[in-house]
């Protein structure tokens, strides 16, 4: 199909991938909390818009300039775990009735949940070597095998995000009566972010 080998391998392959838990989901459960559906909408389409950047990037070949100069990789990782830390600690230290870390205006929870997708070097890598594993050599047709893949991505992407984001506005709307709960949810987001920002920095 378009030059992709095993076309439903690749789309079972990509919903496991996007049930593991790291920056993204977080920042859906995040965006959605505060903002609701219309927050956690926005973040579904900020984390989509960083993946299509990472994809065609990987594409590009940026991948193999950050494995050949690790400089340049390293400071790119740095960076994004820098960001998440930076955020848990936010998140982590907000008093009670403060400001939320992610403001509730749409436009700023989908530059948060896409900043958090670029900021994770790592990502690039990971398509570069994940592609090839599905691209038939025989029938592949350049430009548009990699786009219809992109696609498929983006479409499971939505599809996850928005069940993600139904069942958080769900669950919030039950919690809203108890701010104890909520706070605790908050600082234990924030926790997550701290690691993932440790992970990402510890990782080689």
């Amino acid at each position: 199909m378009f030059g992709i080998a095993d076309y439903g391998a690749f789309v079972v392959a990509i919903i496991i991938f996007l049930a593991i838990p790291g920056p993204g989901n977080l920042a859906i459960i995040t965006s959605t909390g505060k903002g609701g559906i219309r927050g956690g909408l926005a973040a579904t389409f900020g984390v989509i818009a960083g993946d299509q950047v990472l994809m065609w990037a990987a594409v590009a070949g940026v991948a193999a300039l950050l494995t050949a100069y690790p400089p340049a990789f390293r400071a790119v990782q740095w960076l994004g775990a820098a960001y998440l830390a930076w955020l848990g600690f936010r998140m982590l230290t907000a008093k009670a009735g403060a400001a939320p870390v992610l403001n509730i205006r749409p436009r700023q929870y989908f530059r948060q949940a896409m900043m958090i997708t670029l900021l994770n070097p790592k990502a690039i890598v990971f398509y570069m070597a994940f592609f090839p594993l599905f691209v038939d050599p025989i029938r592949h047709q350049g430009l548009l095998t990699f786009g219809v893949m992109a696609l498929t991505i983006a479409g499971l992407t939505f599809a996850y995000c928005l069940g993600a984001t139904l069942l958080t506005h769900f669950l919030a709307e039950r919690l809203r009566a108890n701010p104890r709960i909520k706070t605790s949810l908050e600082k234990l987001a924030g926790i997550f972010l701290i690691g993932f920002g440790v992970k990402l920095a510890a990782s080689q």
